[in-house]
């Protein structure tokens, strides 16, 4: 089999995939336009940056596993490889420590006004007097919304700076929040009410786009200060760069709406520069996950993926498998492991036009006897179940259970 890397992966996951009984071909270069020319004959695709289009999925007859290495998978088109029956992973978490570092040094920075001090002495200023007016972070309330991972790694870190920790996020219940040792919101509205610190970790679905709102820019203390290491969008940046204005917020972006892709210039800089003149508004140019640890720590994730699809024929990670089925029944048979056993049972719920949506099969210590599970869309007819039953003559199949699911 042919795998292929279509952008940057550290050198230690490369020399192990070469372990492995695959081709690797180490493309770093290529891009949404010129990755479907390189797809014949690949069976496994990593890509971290790389757009993977509908049209290159359609044109790579023997693609079987695409691996983001990365925990977002917005630059795949996973409705395209679902209908390929081509599956889609990631590798989540793997950058959780690499971002909650940079949300503490944006913390700093904002505080303390690093990036301007070490500017005025690099122009031969001292401005002692003038850097020295911080307000420190010790004592305040740092709310976090979205506690995935990198929410809670920044959660980890919060007591090592004497901060009190609240947090908000879909799944959070208070008794969770309680065995974290966190404080809880029930809203994104009290969370920003709260929090002289807001740092964001969430995903951008059409639920969280412009999630932190005008509204909710409102609630916020005025000086509090705005972290965002996850998605541009998540925020209405219109409004947060008035209160920055207005209400003297300090933000620190990673993330923006108009990022360029591979170009060394931007486009916003002369309006980010002109906020940030009236105002504490620091950036870095989307860099939260870049640390060699995190890198080593994603690649070597994606060589599991790999690893696992190859040598046992289990995919972790699958972002595109279905989780919600459609089957209201279960079907259960004992059978004897040997030659034609399932597959006649499986040939009388074709016959009956019976659709089985999931399978899984357990064979007993010894190999003689073996369990299978089947959901089914249709609950099978008597006269199915009677000819599946006729089998236990010859090759002993016994009907379990046939349960409705719930």
């Amino acid at each position: 089999m042919r795998l292929l890397i279509a952008d940057k992966l550290h050198p230690r996951a490369i020399e192990e995939l070469r372990t492995l009984p695959l081709e690797v071909v180490y493309e770093p270069e290529l891009t949404r336009e010129t990755l479907e020319n390189h797809l014949k004959g690949v069976g496994v695709l990593i890509v971290r940056s790389t757009e993977v289009t509908a049209q290159a999925i359609d044109s790579a007859r023997q693609l079987n596993l695409i691996v983001r290495a990365g925990a977002s998978y917005g630059t795949i088109d996973v409705r395209a490889a679902s209908k390929r029956g081509i599956y889609v992973a990631n590798c989540p978490g793997k950058n959780a420590s690499a971002v909650a570092e940079l949300v503490y040094g944006m913390m700093v920075a904002l505080d303390r006004r690093i990036p301007d001090a070490v500017a005025s002495l690099r122009a031969a200023r001292w401005e002692r007097q003038e850097y020295g007016k911080a307000e420190g972070v010790h004592g305040k309330t740092l709310g976090i919304a979205g506690l995935g991972a990198i929410g809670r790694e920044v959660a980890a870190r919060a007591r090592s700076f004497g901060l009190t920790t609240v947090a908000w996020s879909r799944s959070l219940t208070p008794a969770r929040a309680s065995e974290l040792g966190i404080g809880y919101a029930s809203t994104i509205d009290e969370l920003a009410s709260k929090s002289q610190i807001l740092s964001l970790h969430l995903a951008l679905t059409e639920r969280t786009r412009h999630i932190v709102s005008r509204r909710v820019v409102g609630l916020l203390p005025d000086r509090a200060t705005v972290i965002n290491t996850a998605r541009a969008d998540l925020v209405d940046n219109e409004a947060l760069l008035e209160a920055v204005d207005k209400r003297g917020l300090r933000v620190g972006f990673d993330v923006y709406v108009d990022e360029p892709r591979g170009a060394r210039t931007f486009p916003s800089a002369d309006v980010f520069r002109a906020y940030a003149s009236g105002g504490l508004v620091y950036g870095t140019p989307h860099i939260a996950a870049a640390t060699d640890q995190a890198q080593l720590a994603i690649a070597g994730e994606a060589v599991r993926v790999i690893r696992c699809f190859l040598l046992e024929g289990a995919v972790p990670n699958i972002v595109n498998v279905l989780s919600l089925s459609a089957s209201r029944f279960q079907l259960v048979v004992r059978m004897l492991d040997k030659v034609g056993t399932f597959a006649n049972v499986l040939s009388v719920l074709k016959r009956h036009g019976i659709n089985v949506e999931q399978v899984s099969n357990t064979v007993f210590e010894g190999g003689v006897a073996a369990c299978a599970k089947l959901r089914l869309l249709q609950r099978p007819t008597e006269a199915c179940l009677a000819e599946i039953k006729a089998f236990d003559e010859v090759l002993h199949v016994d009907l379990v259970t046939l349960p409705i699911l719930a």
